[in-house]
């Protein structure tokens, strides 16, 4: 078998890592402090805005780094920082000891991200390249699907503080071997060409290595895509912290550990059916549905929050995030090259995740305003249809390389 494929693994299993204990375990812990300690919604969620905004701010060099060095040193520094930062959330007893907790975890989120993954996997694959990014974010959706439920069972067993001892533990023996054992920078390091061709196959974009971050930044298609994930992501980043919160309003907690499981289960499927047509699909078209998807989902939370519609609002709801992260890096990767992924999807993600950021604390600030998450969800709906008509107008025109 072609060795990127144990590539796409690798980055799989860290993809799994980082979202189960950042993105999705990051709402388990909001419940748990604020329950815990007695602290504002609106406090702690400004602590999981803090680990949106380091991460941000780290996707540049991150991307920047892995394509010039390989990923063996970032998935190591992710697996360490998220391993100290999840263990340390569970023995916060202040507030600065949270908004500490959660800076760390941006760190190892950074490492671990889309962003990583993608520019890991960019080198490897020149045909399957969409195949590869969404197979590899499978292990996005598997992390949330099982983060929820475990988190929660544990933290009722055994205590909130034990079971972030454990999951920090988990994270080191998974990471450190990967990046040591597995990890690769390219193929010609190991004789091999990508997509396991027997010869070197040129490349569609014989000009892709014109890109930079500033002639990128000019370009309307990449500055639509900002525009359109970071509204996107930061509506979607702020549901995903607040679910557990917001649900449990309505639903026992078995109730709520279940539906957090079938939002990250519809999750898998909707990454499941990118992965089967990434490669033929129209990336952008394809994106708009997602996101009007999306705006319908929030409305039926937002409007209906009966229990039986909260379920199906978040499967609804999940079956559309782990697309809209993953459609991001295929749209940059197909229409700047892989020569130029790294630092053009750097600065996208960078601007991408500064928006996400505000979600978690927009979500927490309109709640605690409004007394329910009836405002911020409708907010969220009307934001996605927005991002949905920025992606399609910002894909017209020419697309040709930089003189």
């Amino acid at each position: 078998m072609f060795y990127g494929w144990w590539i796409v693994v690798a980055c799989l299993l860290a993809a799994l890592i980082g979202n189960a204990l950042g993105l999705f375990g990051a709402g388990i812990y909001l419940l748990a402090v604020t329950a815990t300690n007695g602290w504002p919604i609106a406090l702690v969620s400004g602590a999981v805005t803090l680990l949106y905004v380091v991460s941000a701010v780290l996707l540049i060099p991150v991307g920047s780094g892995i394509r010039r060095h390989g990923p063996q040193l970032f998935i190591a520094l992710g697996g360490v920082t998220m391993a100290g930062a999840v263990a340390g959330i569970g023995q916060a007893s202040a507030p600065w000891q949270a908004y500490l907790a959660f800076f760390f975890m941006g760190i190892g989120w950074a490492c671990l991200s889309t962003t990583a993954v993608a520019t890991t996997l960019a080198p490897w694959f020149e045909k399957h390249q969409g195949r590869a990014v969404s197979i590899a974010s499978l292990g996005a959706s598997i992390g949330g699907m099982i983060s929820a439920p475990l988190l929660l069972f544990a933290i009722q067993e055994i205590g909130f503080g034990p079971t972030t001892a454990i999951a920090g533990a988990l994270a080191i023996a998974v990471l450190l071997p990967l990046a040591i054992l597995v990890m690769r920078h390219r193929p010609q390091d190991l004789g091999l060409f990508p997509d396991g061709a027997a010869l070197p196959v040129a490349r569609a974009e014989a000009g892709a290595a014109q890109w930079t971050r500033r002639t990128a930044l000019a370009t309307v298609r990449l500055r639509s895509v900002m525009a359109t994930f970071g509204l996107a992501m930061m509506v979607q980043i702020g549901l995903v912290t607040h679910q557990a919160t917001f649900l449990s309003s309505a639903l026992s907690t078995p109730a709520v550990s279940a539906t957090l499981s079938a939002t990250a289960v519809a999750a898998l499927l909707g990454r499941l059916a990118l992965a089967r047509f990434a490669d033929q699909i129209d990336s952008r078209t394809t994106a708009s549905a997602v996101l009007l998807i999306a705006s319908a989902a929030f409305m039926a939370l937002g409007l209906l929050p009966s229990p039986g519609l909260l379920v199906v609002g978040s499967i609804a709801f999940g079956l559309t995030v782990g697309n809209v992260t993953t459609l991001a890096p295929i749209i940059v990767r197909r229409e700047f090259g892989a020569a130029s992924f790294g630092p053009v999807f750097g600065v996208a993600s960078c601007g991408i995740q500064l928006a996400a950021a505000f979600g978690p604390g927009l979500f927490g600030m309109l709640r605690d305003t409004f007394g329910s998450y009836c405002v911020p969800l409708l907010m969220a709906a009307a934001l996605d249809v927005v991002a949905a008509m920025i992606i399609l107008v910002g894909g017209r025109g020419a697309r040709r390389l930089p003189a």
